[in-house]
């Protein structure tokens, strides 16, 4: 039996030995400062932090992580799928970027998108 490399691209937003994702590696990956992604996500500065936040926090992260591995799919790396998610206007969104969406709380419209383009809906 061959053992099969299951490579899941959230698990790369992850710290060693923590069952949650780091909020540190998305800020870095984004390029923003922890601040800012508090911002994005809704949570307060302190939360990121906090070790009795981590369950709040690695909820919040995990539609930013979802959004940026299915970006990071169809762009074909990660660093085209965080440019895309910080500057391309969404079609019908009135110019704003999956980053102004995710932080009006709409990430599920954003998930939704990619869902369509992935299967083919022109957008």
């Amino acid at each position: 039996m061959v053992a099969l490399n299951l490579d899941i691209p959230a698990a790369r937003f992850g710290e060693d030995h923590s069952p949650f994702l780091s909020a540190r590696l998305v800020a870095d990956r984004l390029g923003i400062t922890l601040a800012e992604l508090a911002k994005l996500i809704g949570v307060a500065r302190n939360t990121l932090t906090a070790k009795s936040g981590a369950r709040k926090v690695d909820s919040a992260l995990s539609k930013v992580v979802r959004i940026l591995a299915m970006a990071s799919e169809m762009a074909g790396d990660e660093a085209r799928a965080v440019i895309w998610f910080k500057h391309q206007p969404i079609p019908g969104w009135a110019g704003r970027t999956a980053f102004d969406l995710v932080g009006e709380g709409k990430a599920d419209k954003v998930l939704a998108y990619l869902e369509a383009v992935r299967a083919g809906v022109y957008a």
